[in-house]
């Protein structure tokens, strides 16, 4: 390696030492699949029965979708490509009262004497 950054200075000085953006393997989805996916992960980023679509869930689908295998890690890439954010707000259970909540949330607060 150490020859080759040699010879790059060499044959084009310090501007040929810049590093270049790696291209990388392309996509193995279609520009068309890719918005089928964003649409499909937009309209069940919520499940019926309740939770959230997870990395698992997607790679499924793309499986069976597109016929096409990606590893976990390389579905997260993926879907940061297509500007979806991982960060959610934490799941609803089905059976989630409101009422409930709102009791719990007026139930006075231990005040702890010992640390005061």
């Amino acid at each position: 390696m150490v020859n080759e950054w040699i010879a790059m200075y060499l044959e084009g000085g310090v501007d040929a030492l810049a590093l270049k953006k790696a291209t990388g393997q392309p996509s193995r989805l279609t520009i068309e699949q890719k918005e089928q996916l964003k649409e499909y992960v937009v309209s069940n980023s919520i499940k019926s029965g309740g939770g959230r679509l997870i990395g698992a869930d997607i790679q499924k689908y793309i499986q069976e979708t597109f016929d096409v295998e990606y590893k976990i890690r390389n579905v997260y890439r993926l879907m940061h490509s297509l500007q979806l954010s991982w960060i959610t707000s934490r799941s609803m259970h089905p059976k989630q009262s409101q009422e409930a909540q709102d009791k719990f949330k007026k139930f006075p607060k231990r005040i702890d004497h010992h640390n005061s």
